[in-house]
């Protein structure tokens, strides 16, 4: 290892201390009502729905029917759409397409005592009513069953985004007698009682084959499809797996595990402290800029990482974490005592220590990163890389999309790298550095001989 100089441990340590104070206190500026967030702090954090209250609920289709990609899209945008309607905009929503799942998770409605979850789920499931109208509040041109398909398309003219409606029999009488009326005029489309489109009406209509235009993105185009298709579902949704938690409970819950993970964390510094004497305290400092480390990666602290959904298997992986970073640590120490105590240099010992103990601690640190990545493959979003890196495996097995399991993952896996970077790499420089001070060089000081 290249020469560690003595003001290695302060520089450490002042990085350690900053990272510590502004993931948990965040970095904010006030200007009159308005304030500005420079840097996210632990307040940011988004707590899961077990934390704060909500619902988790798996949607799929009657048993026995096989529904297409198409379907399974068409059912996810019926279920944003009335997501929204009920002004339930801080939601997740997942689809399995090889296990024919919707995944929904939604809190409670803030300050809204009165919320029924079981009738919100309940009318998430109800087939759409999808209508087209006259203008935006007129009479009903055409319903749901009277569209055959609906389709994302390039117009061939100028290569624009649009969406391509091929309209049954029946429908199609319907719409050019109408679009032979209100040309000029507007033809709103309505998912239940949102609308989600208004296009013009250029020309009349004859063949049932009709194109939406409006400077759609492929993302909107596909959208307002899925929407529309959504309206002809063949099948109602039906509720697999439901639970609900109430917000008391969930911060009850979250509170009690903050508090018995400080008061460990305080045990502990104590206890290897006494033990380890310097290299305890080291140890401390590393384990604090772990837990920032896994803090800030959660608040949305790093520009490049979004802030995660915490939830209570989450904190636990924090903690687990933590611990996997007291044991590093405790088995470097034991290593550097014996080292001293067969008579090396305290140089030589803790260079030796951190050495001959790196492939035990890297060993331990893979493994739980191979569950951590495992786990959230397999109950993460499943668009997610992990998911699509097991997917042959992932898809023989139950419902995924856990996301309090997928958070235990997250966690695990940052609090891993952190362990990397705090227990191995900054213990060994910032023990390196504080041994080159005379009153730091005495080798009882590190577990050796008190007469040494």
């Amino acid at each position: 290892m290249k020469k560690v100089g003595k003001s290695m441990f302060f520089v450490i340590l002042a990085l350690i201390i900053a990272l510590t104070a502004l993931s948990f206190f965040g970095l904010y500026a006030s200007y009159g009502d308005v304030t500005t967030t420079y840097i996210k702090g632990a307040g940011d954090i988004r707590w899961g729905i077990d934390i704060r209250g909500g619902v988790d609920v798996t949607f799929s289709p009657p048993e026995g029917y096989d529904a297409t990609d198409d379907e399974m899209a068409a059912a996810e945008s019926i279920i944003k759409v009335r997501l929204v309607s009920q002004n339930i905009t801080d939601s997740e929503v997942y689809t399995d397409y090889n296990k024919d799942r919707i995944i929904v998770r939604f809190p409670w409605k803030a300050e809204e005592t009165n919320f029924n979850p079981e009738s919100a789920v309940k009318e998430l499931g109800e087939t759409a009513l999808l209508t087209f109208r006259e203008n935006q509040d007129g009479p009903t041109i055409l319903e749901g069953k009277q569209v055959e398909s609906a389709t994302a398309v390039v117009n061939a003219e100028n290569g624009e985004y649009a969406v391509s409606l091929k309209l049954t029999k029946d429908g199609a009488e319907a719409f050019s007698e109408a679009t032979g009326r209100l040309i000029g005029q507007q033809i709103s489309i309505w998912m239940d009682e949102t609308m989600i489109s208004a296009p013009t009406v250029n020309s009349q209509i004859p063949n049932g084959e009709a194109q939406i235009t409006g400077r759609f993105t492929a993302e909107e185009a596909k959208s307002l499809a899925d929407k529309i298709n959504g309206g002809a579902l063949p099948f109602k949704l039906q509720t697999e797996n439901f639970s609900s938690l109430s917000p008391t409970l969930g911060i009850g819950a979250r509170d009690a595990m903050v508090t018995a993970g400080m008061i460990a964390f305080v045990l502990v510094a104590i206890f290897i402290i006494v033990l380890y004497r310097v290299p305890g305290i080291v140890a401390c400092i590393a384990l604090l800029g772990q837990i920032a480390g896994s803090i800030a990666c959660v608040s949305g602290f790093f520009p490049n990482i979004p802030s995660f959904t915490l939830t209570l298997p989450g904190i636990a992986g924090i903690i687990l974490s933590i611990g996997m970073g007291v044991d590093a640590n405790v088995i470097t120490s034991e290593r550097i005592k014996e080292e001293l105590q067969v008579g090396k240099t305290l140089d030589g010992a803790i260079d030796s220590g951190f050495h001959r103990t790196f492939s035990a601690i890297f060993d331990g640190n893979i493994t739980m990163v191979l569950v951590a990545a495992v786990l959230m493959g397999a109950f993460g979003p499943p668009g997610s890389v992990f998911a699509r890196m097991f997917t042959a495996i992932f898809r023989w097995f139950g419902p995924s999309a856990t996301g309090a399991i997928y958070s235990f993952g997250f966690t695990l896996i940052v609090g891993v790298i952190f362990n990397f970077l705090m227990g191995v790499t900054a213990s060994r420089l910032m023990l390196k550095s504080i041994s080159k001070f005379k009153p730091f060089k005495k080798a009882w000081l590190y577990g050796g001989a008190k007469n040494d």
